[in-house]
Parts: structure tokens; C-alpha cells; sequence
């Protein structure tokens, strides 16, 4: 075992409930995610006590490797992602928890063998036989690996111990295959035991878009058509595809982004208050939503939707190649980087108020933002005066790199004459209440251990979302764009994204770095 240091960090307090005592089985354990969020994430629990003391990890991957190299690896691994964060007081108790069988996830004979671990595992740690699975593998093994579990008897739930799984996106790759995965899960598992995750939930600007709503009262009363003149929700990145030009050549910044992050944004904004936090209560409300939004026709997709694909350009004073020079990406690809739409919600509260959405690749600045913008105050008292124009009050919330919340509105310019300048109050999650150590999965997987399903998608919710997507799909398939690249790398995407807000009479929000 690696050796720390000992720090001086102190330990946080524990606020909340501690999880329910447990095992958690990592399938694709030796890849990726693992070891940069999840194993980060479960450290950061028990850092501020969250973490069950009878707890640990059965980690399942293809690669042969003893516990003690397991081991070894997760220290690796979370010592290069959260060095800072490392709490060497309680990590060798932590890591203690940590073990590892190799598998093949399709060979029937593994599932026996995981099912006599997780005995073990019991025997030695007293998890009170509750198990939760994480699919951290590719797609195509989501089906597979729970109908095999549950053939092997462990998703069954009896004797008051619980057996949960959950699921990364993408959770299918259109609607069709999304209701195909649907319905191979919950032939062998109740709709309560899946957890779809999606990591944005897990971010606080994300989760503090309901208590924001709901907790305020000055803000509640003009969330509505009445005060809101359109909702902009931005997902800029810098970055290319990072290697992974076979999965995203496949994939698109549509189906990679729009029916699970950005549709879940639009349902948490739009939503009409919930009659409590229970999970199935605000869930119920943001399905409305997805149904709500206004289905695209053919002809819509060419005048409300726009794609991109980035060309060569510069980042960060750097030149960068087109993706179409990118690795395992085809040098005649028509696969978008660029998304922009507008969309619109039919009921009470949103009617004619636009929600404008947006997702790209090599982007000036990594920015995530949703946008309120009001409607402009009467001009008629400023009409003699030298006030030319009224900017219109913003409200942002800013979801990544820098969590808060800022508020654009007028004032007047000290001095003889009536000018008006326009004036950000800003509020940072870190400058008011602190740095802490987060990947963004610590409250999705203590979610998960105290069975709160309210930040996990439900089945009704994944296929409304890809019900918004699939006119675009079908369109862009059978109509193969004809200028990619549309877009220099560095730049806020192709000139049709400006102009599909600027024939509305309003433009993008961008902020600098």
C-alpha cells in the first residue's frame, strides 16, 4: 500500500443522513470513470462522514488484478485527480473496503462467482446484504449485465435488504432504443431499484435550481410568460473530442447532450412547484414538462435548429486541427459538434416564451449557463432623457467551471445627467460557503445508498426527452449537411446559430474567460 503523509486537513462535519450499509459493485472498474470520479466521489463521503461504516466495493472489470493492486491503483488514481483532497488519516481504512474480481460481463459463470463474493463481502463487513450495482461499461452492456444478475438472484429484495442499479447515459442512442432498454430493465427489475444517472445533476448550481425557485419568494411570482421574455441554456466546451472520436463520431453533441443533461436543465427551470421534495413528486413534474414541449415538424427542424461542425482554428493562442483531422473520426464526417434550437412549451406558465438551447465543442470559453432574460421595462418614463435604450434585466445561473448565481439590472451613472449603466451582483458557491472537494457524483451515490430517486431520471422522463431529438435525427439523416466545416475552432459557433436568435430580435449571452 502506498504511503500519505499526514495532513492537518480537518475532517468536515457530517450534514445529512449517512447511507444505509452496503456493498457497491463497480462494473467496469479498471476504466475511466472510476478511477477519476466515482472512487474520488466515495472518498469525499466518508471524508465528510457519509459513508456507511459497513460499506465496501467489489470492483468487476475484464483486466486480471489482485485486491492489493486494485488497491493500489484507486490510491493512484484519486492521488492524480484529488491530491488535495486525500485525507491520509482515514485512507487505509478506506481502501481496506476495496475488492476485485475479473470477468468477462457476458460469460454466465461470472455472476455465480460475484454472487459468493458479495456473501463474503457481507460476512466480513455486515452490509445487511444490500447491494447496488454501477454500470460504468459501454451501452451495449446495460441489458446484459442486469438480466444476468437477476437470473442469478441478485436483484431480488427480500428479508428488508435492498438491490439497486445504476446507469450512465447514454441511456440509448434514439427513442426506439431507448423504450427497447426500458423494457428489457423492468422486465427483471422494479422501476424503484433503476437509478439513470446523469452527472449534472449532482452539481450544486443544478440542484439549488429549486430552492432558488421555490424558497424565494421574490422570485417564484415572475418566473412565468408574464415577466420572462425567453430562456437561453448554453453548454459551451473547449475541448474536442479527447480520443474519443469513435464513440462521439457515432454519437453527435445532439444525442450526446440534448436528451439527457440539457432536457433535464429545461425540466428543472420550466417545472411547475411540486407538492413535496419525494422523489415521484418532482420527477411528475418535470415529465410534464418534457411532454409539454411543442414537437418539431420537418419543416421546423430547417428554420428552429441549426448544427455545426468545427473546422481549424486557434485555443488559447494555439492552432487546432478540424475534427475531421481528429483521431478515428472519417475525413468526410457529418457528424455534428454544434447543436442550437429553439424550443417552445405549451402550458399556461410558458406559452410564447422561447427556451433557446445551445451545445458545442471548441468554444472560446468552457461555460455552462442558463439565462432568464425579462422583458424590458416602458421606456416612457426615460423618453426625454438621453437613455437611448434599456438593457433588460438577466438573471444566470452558472453551472460550470464556476458555480453561482448573478443578476444584470440598471442603475444610474452618479452624476448631472440621467445615464444608466448596467450593474452585475454576482454570488460564488466557493467565495460564500467555502471550496470542498467535489466531482459531482458524491450526492448522486449517497442518493443511491438512501434509495432518494429525485435527482435520477424515470423511464416516462428518458424517452420524452428523446422524443424532442428524434424529428432532428430523422431530418439531419435523410439531409446531409452540405458545409461542414461550418465553424472555426475557437468561436461561438456557425453564423446560422446567430441568426436563428437575431430573426427573433435577441442574441446569445457569451461570456469571456
Amino acid at each position: 500500500m502506498a504511503q500519505l503523509a499526514e495532513q492537518p486537513a480537518a475532517t468536515p462535519p457530517r450534514i445529512g443522513k449517512q447511507g444505509d450499509p452496503c456493498v457497491m459493485v463497480i462494473f467496469g472498474a479498471a476504466g475511466d470513470l472510476t478511477g477519476r470520479m466515482l472512487i474520488p466521489a466515495l472518498h469525499n463521503l466518508a471524508r465528510a462522514d457519509l459513508l456507511p461504516k459497513e460499506f465496501a466495493v467489489l470492483g468487476v472489470a475484464r483486466a486480471q488484478m489482485s485486491n492489493e493492486e486494485f488497491r493500489k491503483r484507486i490510491f493512484d488514481d484519486v492521488k492524480e485527480y484529488c491530491g488535495d483532497c486525500i485525507d491520509a488519516s482515514l485512507w487505509e481504512g478506506f481502501a481496506s473496503r476495496f475488492y476485485y474480481f475479473a470477468g468477462d460481463f457476458n460469460d454466465d459463470k461470472l455472476y455465480p462467482q460475484i454472487k459468493d463474493r458479495l456473501a463474503q463481502i457481507d460476512r466480513d463487513h455486515s452490509t445487511h446484504q444490500n447491494v447496488f450495482y454501477y454500470l460504468a461499461t459501454a451501452p451495449s452492456f446495460f441489458g446484459i449485465i442486469v438480466e444476468k444478475l437477476a437470473a442469478t438472484g441478485l436483484m431480488e429484495q427480500k428479508n428488508g435488504h435492498w438491490r439497486r442499479v445504476i446507469i450512465e447515459k447514454p441511456f440509448g442512442h434514439d427513442l426506439e432504443s431507448a423504450k427497447i432498454l426500458n423494457q428489457q430493465l423492468l422486465k427483471v427489475a422494479d422501476e424503484k431499484q433503476i437509478y439513470r444517472i446523469d452527472h449534472y445533476l449532482g452539481k450544486e448550481t443544478v440542484q439549488n435550481i429549486m430552492a432558488f425557485r421555490f424558497a424565494n419568494g421574490i422570485f417564484e411570482p415572475i418566473w412565468n410568460r408574464r415577466y420572462i421574455d425567453h430562456v437561453q441554456i448554453s453548454v459551451a466546451e473547449t475541448v474536442g473530442v479527447e480520443g474519443r472520436g469513435s464513440y462521439f463520431d457515432h454519437a453527435g453533441s445532439l444525442r450526446d447532450m440534448v436528451p439527457n443533461h440539457i432536457m433535464q436543465l429545461i425540466s428543472l427551470t420550466a417545472m411547475e412547484p411540486p407538492i413535496s421534495f419525494d422523489a415521484n413528486a418532482v420527477r411528475d413534474e418535470q415529465a410534464k414538462i418534457l411532454h409539454a414541449i411543442q414537437p418539431i415538424s420537418d419543416e421546423e427542424v430547417l428554420s428552429r435548429t441549426v448544427r455545426g461542425q468545427y473546422g481549424n482554428g486557434t485555443e488559447d493562442g494555439q492552432q487546432v486541427s478540424a475534427y475531421r483531422s481528429e483521431s478515428d473520426v472519417p475525413p468526410d464526417s457529418r457528424t455534428e459538434t454544434f447543436v442550437a434550437m429553439k424550443l417552445l412549451i405549451d402550458n399556461w406558465r410558458w406559452n410564447d416564451v422561447p427556451f433557446y438551447l445551445r451545445t458545442g465543442k471548441r468554444m472560446p470559453v468552457r461555460n455552462t449557463h442558463i439565462m432568464i432574460q425579462f422583458r424590458q421595462a416602458p421606456f416612457v418614463l426615460f423618453r426625454d432623457t438621453q437613455v437611448e435604450h434599456l438593457m433588460p434585466n438577466q438573471l444566470v445561473l452558472h453551472i460550470q467551471p464556476e458555480e453561482g448565481i448573478s443578476l444584470q439590472f440598471a442603475a444610474k451613472v452618479p452624476g448631472p445627467v440621467m445615464r444608466l449603466g448596467t450593474v452585475d451582483m454576482n454570488f460564488e458557491y466557493q467565495e460564500y460557503f467555502g471550496k470542498q472537494a467535489s466531482t459531482g457524483y458524491e450526492r448522486l451515490l449517497h442518493d443511491c445508498m438512501i434509495g432518494d430517486q429525485t435527482l435520477f431520471q424515470r423511464a416516462d422522463m428518458v424517452e420524452a426527452g428523446w422524443s424532442v431529438v428524434s424529428p432532428l435525427l430523422d431530418i439531419w439523416k435523410a439531409l446531409p449537411p452540405r458545409n461542414f466545416p461550418n465553424y472555426a475552432s475557437g468561436t461561438w459557433g456557425p453564423k446560422e446559430a446567430d441568426e436563428l436568435m437575431e430573426r427573433d430580435g435577441r442574441r446569445w449571452r457569451n461570456f469571456e474567460k
